[in-house]
């Protein structure tokens, strides 16, 4: 049979017609564009988006930062531990709840925002997207975002 004279019968299954592949592989060139930027700080991009957390919150527990990065303790807890050992945040348990680990940032981590404050407008002049549209990518991701956890969260709570 001659593929290349048929037309797909499913072009909904079709690669270039996937939203999440999109995504996907946007993410994944995205945090490549990120790296160069990052090793400079020592830093990967998952411990990037750990430390900007603090840097906006100043302190917060593992749960509120997986809460924050949509990430599960089991993914937070050795990025932390590499973190703490690189002498960038301190893990401290709390005295009221064992169950509970406070984060807070140690002077060096908060010195390295002085050095990634640039980033974001690197980042912005790489993808040579102006500023008004990618501020518009960014609002319709959140609100993406915000709609598939909840319907996560929805699909989750119609299993019980």
């Amino acid at each position: 049979m001659d593929t290349q004279s048929q037309e797909y019968p499913h072009p909904q299954l079709k690669l270039d017609n996937q939203l999440c592949f999109a995504i996907y592989a946007s993410s994944r060139e995205m945090t490549k564009m990120y790296q160069p930027l990052l090793d400079h700080l020592g830093l990967t991009y998952s411990q990037y988006l750990v430390m900007l957390v603090l840097w906006e919150q100043q302190e917060c527990t593992v749960k509120e930062l997986g809460n924050a990065l949509y990430l599960d303790s089991g993914t937070l807890t050795p990025l932390l531990k590499r973190l703490e050992a690189a002498g960038l945040i301190i893990r401290k348990r709390s005295t009221e709840d064992e169950r509970k680990v406070h984060i807070t940032l140690t002077e060096a981590g908060w010195s390295l925002q002085q050095q990634a404050v640039s980033i974001p407008d690197d980042i912005k002049e790489r993808t040579c997207i102006n500023t008004d549209k990618l501020d518009e990518l960014l609002s319709e991701f959140k609100q993406l975002l915000q709609n598939i956890h909840q319907a996560n969260v929805n699909s989750a709570a119609n299993k019980k």
